[in-house]
């Protein structure tokens, strides 16, 4: 039997009848036998096309308020009969079962309706039924059966109609019923995720990955799932890589520490803060942040809480940079960061972020909750004799959070609301630190007075004390070790102001 089928009917029963009209006047001229329901019924009869009621099929009128109108064997049996089995042949002969070739339906709008805040009647009335059995059904019998699951399809469909004068192949029924199985498994998840208090369960169902020139390096294969443009506008700019995009995600995460502060700029490099400043205009905000490392900011993901104004544009314009980023620009700013044609500029807006994370770990996932606290003032509890005073004390939680956003292990340090260095992603805390220590001497910084943030607690005093020895005055820590006496004890020696958070921020 030829795997090639020609469409001589079809089932038409959707929710939303946008784009369906050029179809169903394609079927018509194709003397397509139409079979419809309620309101599609109604919209095909408005056409002027000839179209058989479903109930004239079933003998059933839709009852229960229009939860049951298609689920009947007869409308059943014609989507699933096997068209080379004799014994199949037989029944829908004996039964008067009509052949159903293609099925067009889409779902009640579910995701939508629990997004729109609608009563739980309302939402439970929006968990389709028929709509996702007549999807499984044809799906599963594609090799008979031609079945369109979402709008998205509609321009293929009606490409394949009117070019193969209503013909499909099997690997375009296949095809089909492949999108139609990701539409069924995509709502189904929807209405689990809704219904689930159970954290141990976990399901994601994410579509129409974006392909990315590559992955990390140029020999991996490289996709973003995501709605980016619900995140960002793009005004200019090449393509973002799959780099780009992680350096973006920590821009993003960090910038939101400093959304209601001052002007604040920062400068990211492998998803770590190379600059970060606060200051009474966005000039001077980026000026600040560009000196506290202008070697690492070099190809760097830059970052604003406010506008960009042309000012700024011009500073920035002679840093060569990735990605610049801001909730927005004036006009003249991004005329000037556009003379650079691969520069990609972004249209950040205030969109909620996802509040579990994800990722892959040996052979499944690990997943946790979105590291929300922020340290502030009332959550430091002052150990040492020596209170910082009120600038080191806003130099400390400003520290405190570009330390939540770096790579484990870290030490940050911060003078006048500016990231002064970082010690970053080292393997243990004195390495971090004199990491740190070394960036800020060799851009000529002056420690003295500086504060110093650490993601984790002291295991031995040696930290505090290298500290000092530099020149800084105020440590910010979570505190937690069984020796952290003998850290609080060097420091009420040296005169040296520490204060406990209570709160780790590791960052792997």
């Amino acid at each position: 039997m030829s795997t090639t089928k020609t469409i001589q009917s079809a089932l038409i029963s959707v929710f939303s009848k946008d784009g369906l009209e050029p179809i169903v006047r394609q079927l018509h001229q194709q003397n397509v036998t139409i079979y419809s329901t309620g309101g599609t019924e109604e919209f095909i009869t408005n056409l002027g096309i000839p179209v058989v009621p479903v109930e004239d099929v079933t003998s059933y009128p839709s009852i229960l308020g229009g939860r049951v109108k298609t689920l009947h064997p007869k409308i059943f049996g014609g989507i699933l009969n096997r068209q080379d089995n004799a014994s199949d042949v037989a029944e829908m002969k004996d039964f008067e079962i009509p052949q159903i070739d293609l099925v067009i339906v889409d779902l009640y709008p579910f995701e939508k309706t629990v997004a729109s805040g609608a009563s739980e009647a309302d939402i439970i009335e929006k968990i389709d039924i028929g709509g996702i059995s007549l999807i499984r059904a044809a799906a599963k019998n594609f090799k008979d059966t031609v079945i369109v699951a979402s709008v998205n399809e509609y321009a293929l469909l009606l490409d394949l109609i009117s070019t193969q004068n209503g013909a499909t192949t099997l690997d375009q029924r296949k095809l089909l019923a492949t999108r139609a199985f990701h539409v069924s498994s995509n709502y189904d998840t929807a209405i689990f995720t809704y219904f689930n208090t159970d954290d141990t369960y976990f399901k994601v169902s994410m579509a129409n990955g974006q392909v990315l020139r590559y992955g990390e390096n140029p020999h991996q294969k490289g996709f973003f799932f995501g709605e980016f443009d619900k995140m960002f506008t793009k005004v200019h700019g090449k393509e973002l890589s799959y780099n780009n995009l992680l350096d973006v995600d920590a821009a993003v995460n960090l910038i939101l520490e400093f959304k209601d502060n001052d002007p604040t700029f920062a400068i990211l490099k492998h998803n770590n803060a190379c600059g970060l400043a606060t200051r009474t205009t966005m000039k001077e905000a980026y000026l600040a942040a560009l000196a506290g490392d202008p070697t690492s900011a070099f190809g760097g993901v830059l970052i604003a809480n406010g506008t960009i104004d042309e000012a700024t544009a011009h500073e920035i314009n002679s840093l060569f940079c990735e990605v610049v980023i801001a909730p927005n620009f004036d006009e003249k700013a991004i005329a000037v960061l556009s003379e650079k044609k691969n520069r990609i500029i972004l249209v950040q807006h205030d969109v909620a972020l996802p509040q579990r994370q994800v990722r892959t770990c040996l052979n499944g996932l690990l997943v946790q909750d979105r590291n929300n606290v922020t340290d502030s003032k009332s959550d430091l509890k002052v150990v040492t004799h020596t209170a910082p005073s009120e600038q080191e004390t806003a130099d400390l939680l400003f520290a405190s959070k570009i330390c939540k956003n770096t790579k484990s292990n870290t030490i940050v340090l911060a003078k006048n609301s500016t990231l002064v260095a970082s010690g970053t992603g080292q393997t243990s805390r004195v390495d971090a630190l004199r990491q740190a220590i070394e960036k800020a001497h060799s851009f000529g910084f002056d420690l003295q007075g500086a504060v110093m943030a650490s993601d984790a607690f002291f295991p031995f005093p040696d930290c505090v004390e290298i500290a000092h020895n530099a020149g800084i005055t105020a440590v910010i820590q979570p505190g937690g070790s069984i020796k952290d006496e003998l850290s609080i004890d060097f420091c009420n020696e040296n005169k040296v102001a520490m204060v406990f958070t209570g709160t780790r921020h590791f960052k792997h």
